[in-house]
């Protein structure tokens, strides 16, 4: 059996208050990970020109208020 099925299976076992332990685990996780991305790409520059793009429609005038 593959180390993933035997997470699978592992993970089905599991009662349902240590289901959502887990879940809200691999939601943080996940979303620590989306954040450290997010950061590197800024770093590296790579998302410059989507903010020149902002700041240049924002300063055109062609933005609301949410």
């Amino acid at each position: 059996m593959s180390d993933l099925k035997e997470i699978e299976q592992a993970i089905l076992s599991r009662p349902s208050h240590e289901f959502k332990k887990l879940k809200q685990w691999f939601l943080d996780l996940d979303y620590q990970r989306w954040d450290e991305q997010i950061e590197q790409d800024i770093a590296e520059g790579h998302l410059e020109a989507f903010a020149q793009e902002a700041i240049a429609e924002f300063v055109s005038g062609h933005c609301r208020e949410l």
